[in-house]
């Protein structure tokens, strides 16, 4: 292989890595260690899922913010409390996740799975 499809496969490599690493300073949690956080006092529980799925099955203290309206509502959440995100699957809320590390958020924990691990 030549010079350009090496880098083309680093590019490839190093874009598969951001994608599916988990960002620093978020935690991915089980379903379990998710119900074991109810019993906390000042955690934030976010469900990312669009309106109707969250309507269809959702789990409180879960409040829905779907994942394409965080960023105009993340100055709603407080950056100094613990959040729990969740999704259907667990993608959409890595997504939210590595969001609100990016907008300052510390303590950030994504649910494994998703509601489809929920028993």
């Amino acid at each position: 292989m030549g010079i350009i499809e090496w880098m083309l496969l680093f590019i490839v490599f190093a874009f598969l890595v951001s994608r599916f690493m988990p960002v620093k300073g978020v935690k991915n949690i089980s379903v379990q260690e998710a119900k074991a956080k109810f019993k906390e006092k000042g955690i934030q529980f976010i469900d990312v899922r669009t309106p109707g799925e969250y309507k269809s099955n959702h789990r409180k203290p879960f409040h829905n913010i779907p994942l394409s309206n965080l960023s105009s509502q993340i100055d709603k959440l407080d950056k100094e409390k613990e959040i729990v995100v969740i999704c259907q699957s667990g993608m959409r809320s890595a997504k939210a996740a590595k969001t609100l590390k990016k907008h300052g958020f510390h303590q950030i924990y994504n649910v494994k799975g998703g509601m489809s691990a929920w028993m």
